[in-house]
């Protein structure tokens, strides 16, 4: 099995540290808001990980974090009117609810920054004990950045360069701008806990490095999280954790690629900022995965109407070839399916390959659908092959005549009349010279596999059939 180690810049052999097992960590969530988009893209990458390594019989311990006291919390619970633990409680339950939706099954634990403080505190003073910290005088504890030769490995970075980047806070209480802050002293009527540098919380980077090695010991085989977390966060990880124990923190660093929605990135400045819960309003769970799925954990996604409309083709291709064969577990047959699973595993060797993974699933779908009229006899053992390896994707586990009402269904909720109504108010947008509405129509028809096709003599539709 070969993973893309981001400290290195190449594929690597994998090799756990233990035989048969595999120590995991992924940064979690900071619990003030909703999930979005893009917390949804780690959720799901990890998850495919995650079961394709316990497919291929490793003893994987999972553990992704929650961040419940951050400065962003502190804000948003103030704003409002409620307690941090109100909030934060409130968020954890909505992320799981998320989670639960788009079939991501729980890590092995789920450790929670406040859960830790004592052993945050611990690892604080083990850094200013080898001089790697220093308490300042307004009760912030700072970590000394050039203290440790390697920082910057992970992004290949200088430290000289680092001083006009971005995120580089000056602080007068700071031996030098880059150092960062390990413990933050409580503002009054801020929610602290006691420490030998007066009363505080911890910062956010800290947090991780207790958690992790507390959950995996000092050394562990994956670390894992989103595109941005690179630098500063896991860049500071790897400063604290070595600095504190002496030891590799992690062997292979991963990370999931970002999400763009119409190929921008996505912000709510742009006003293209979307939860996983007003996505999964008006779209199928599934679906939504299906579109995570489909590129390399790596590769940025486009988040649009278009590419969910595709999504929502492939998976009816596949339900369609599922639909009237009854199968379990048992039919799949190794002389009766061919080589499919041979090719299957190659790909996901392959640092995790599904978008390859599914072309071997599609022509797996595609000799089901020839068997069923063939040769009915394969039809099960296919059939069952087809749903055991999408099910390592976390894809498949539908009844195809549910997932393929929902289809017809969400077609047959408008009329021709109203379709009819919605091009005229297309019409009507185009002529006011607002492209942005008339877009915003077609769009929404298209999701709904109606494919709208202007001309001189004017707009014309068509329910697109699967393929």
């Amino acid at each position: 099995m070969q993973i893309y180690n981001t400290l290195t810049r190449r594929k690597e052999p994998f090799t756990p540290l233990v035989a048969g097992k595999v120590s995991m960590y992924v940064c979690g969530m900071t619990v003030y808001d909703y999930c979005h988009l893009g917390h949804a893209r780690v959720m799901v990458a990890f998850d495919v990980i995650t079961r394709y390594l316990r497919h291929r019989d490793y003893d994987v311990t999972y553990v992704r974090n929650i961040t419940d006291i951050d400065d962003k919390i502190l804000k948003r619970a103030e704003e409002n009117g409620e307690s941090i633990t109100a909030l934060t409680e409130r968020m954890i339950d909505a992320m799981h609810e998320d989670e639960a939706r788009l079939n991501v099954l729980p890590p092995s634990h789920e450790p929670r920054a406040t859960g830790h403080i004592g052993d945050i505190v611990a690892m604080i003073e083990t850094l200013i004990a080898k001089g790697f910290a220093y308490p300042a005088d307004n009760g912030d504890v700072y970590y000394r950045v050039r203290k440790f030769t390697d920082y910057g490995k992970l992004n290949n970075r200088q430290l000289d360069d680092m001083r006009s980047g971005a995120r580089v806070d000056v602080d007068v209480h700071k031996e030098d701008p880059l150092d960062f802050v390990l413990w933050k002293a409580a503002k009054p009527g801020e929610a602290h806990w006691p420490s030998p540098w007066g009363n505080g919380r911890p910062g956010w980077h800290i947090e991780c490095s207790a958690m992790s090695t507390c959950c995996l010991g000092d050394t562990f085989d994956i670390h894992g999280g989103g595109p941005d977390l690179t630098f500063p966060h896991h860049e500071n990880e790897i400063a604290q954790s070595e600095a504190a124990t002496g030891k590799t923190y992690v062997n292979t660093w991963m990370h999931a690629g970002a999400v763009r929605v119409n190929q921008e990135k996505m912000s709510k400045s742009l006003g293209n900022f979307f939860t996983i819960r007003d996505v999964l309003v008006d779209h199928d769970p599934e679906v939504v995965r299906y579109l995570l799925v489909a590129s390399h954990y790596r590769s940025a996604i486009n988040y649009s109407i278009d590419s969910l409309h595709e999504a929502r083709k492939s998976l009816t291709r596949f339900y369609t070839a599922l639909e009237g064969v009854e199968s379990d577990s048992q039919d799949a047959q190794a002389d009766a399916v061919g080589n499919y699973r041979e090719r299957f595993t190659a790909v996901m060797d392959d640092d995790f390959n599904t978008p390859e993974a599914l072309a071997v699933l599609f022509d797996l779908a595609r000799d089901l659908n020839r068997a069923k009229s063939e040769a009915p006899e394969k039809a099960r053992p296919l059939a069952a092959e087809l749903k055991q390896l999408a099910g390592l994707l976390g894809l498949l586990q539908q009844a195809p005549q549910a997932f393929l009402k929902g289809t017809q269904s969400q077609t047959a909720a408008l009329s021709e009349t109203a379709i009819e109504e919605k091009i005229a108010q297309r019409h009507a947008a185009k002529a006011d010279k607002d492209f942005a509405q008339a877009d915003a129509i077609r769009d929404e028809l298209a999701a709904l596999g109606i494919i709208l096709k202007d001309s001189r003599e004017g707009t014309t539709w068509v329910v697109e059939s699967p393929q």
